[in-house]
């Protein structure tokens, strides 16, 4: 009798425990493609959102594992870089191997640019070729798009773009845009 009591205690802890740790659990995985600062506050905007992410500015292709959704903030950053160790061309190589296993086990990819006009450049515009064909939804803060090139990216390719007015009201096109794909 006793050891039937312990063993339900046991199994009882096991079970809680085993659930509490699938719920805890991220479906989504944030990184950077360029090495910006900018996917760390994408990243406190989803914990502001109370949205559990698994965040990597250099996320390795075989970190993706039950993820529905991947986001990658795209901003380049030569500092950022170097303080990864890393240089353009590797970054590319990371990046383009995470979306090819992001887009093989049907992950959502939500390709995002919050660095505004300011932000737009050679390095970073390099990242963004790369990344936004690959998109299944683009978010960019008011600014970005001057010349276009979201608005042109999304008629090519029929992918749905949001435009906020700041990184501080980012939270509404990332609660409709996670929402619709059921991984918030």
């Amino acid at each position: 009798m006793f050891k039937k009591k312990i063993f339900s205690i046991v199994l009882a802890i096991f079970i809680v425990v085993l659930f509490n740790s699938m719920a805890l659990a991220s479906t989504i995985a944030l990184t950077s493609a360029g090495q910006s600062p900018d996917a760390m506050m994408v990243k406190v905007i989803l914990k502001k959102m109370n949205v559990e992410a698994d965040f990597d500015m250099a996320l390795k292709p075989d970190a993706i594992k039950d993820h529905k959704a991947l986001i990658i903030v795209v901003g380049g950053s030569s500092k950022g870089l170097g303080a990864a160790g890393i240089d353009q061309d590797q970054e590319k190589t990371r990046v383009e191997k995470i979306l090819s296993i992001a887009k093989d086990r049907g992950l959502k990819v939500l390709v995002m640019h919050v660095g505004g006009d300011s932000r737009r450049g050679i390095l970073t515009d390099t990242f963004l070729e790369i990344t936004a064909p690959q998109a299944d939804h683009i978010i960019y803060v008011t600014g970005a798009n001057n010349d276009g090139y979201f608005t042109k990216i999304a008629e090519e390719k029929k992918i749905p773009v949001e435009e906020s007015e700041s990184i501080q009201s980012l939270d509404i096109p990332l609660k409709k845009v996670l929402g619709e794909w059921g991984v918030i």
